[in-house]
């Protein structure tokens, strides 16, 4: 089955909040891949790491030109935040509570 990320929510500390279409929500790091460097430059300020954040074709994904290009962002394979990272409860729940 084709895991398929509906949303996202990046938090201040460079780990995303991530949504899959079957329920479960993932906490993906991306501090490992910004240290690297190389296309990961490009969201290593805090800011631009949260408001080009986004969804795009199904997965998570960084908008860095600012026109929904989706040959033009970084993206993640949905199945490796899928398969690497622990499932976590709804952020968004937990301030409700």
């Amino acid at each position: 089955m084709i895991k398929t990320i509906i949303q996202v929510k990046p938090r201040d500390d460079f780990k995303v909040y991530v949504y899959f279409t079957d329920g479960k929500i993932k906490l993906f790091d991306v501090k490992p891949l910004i240290k690297k460097g190389g296309v990961f430059k490009k969201i290593s300020k805090i800011n631009d790491f949260i408001e080009k954040c986004t969804v795009m074709n199904g997965t998570l994904a960084w908008d860095v030109e600012g026109n929904f290009n989706t040959y033009g962002c970084i993206d993640i394979d949905p199945e490796t935040i899928y398969t690497k990272c622990k499932n976590v409860s709804d952020p968004l729940l937990e301030k409700v509570a």
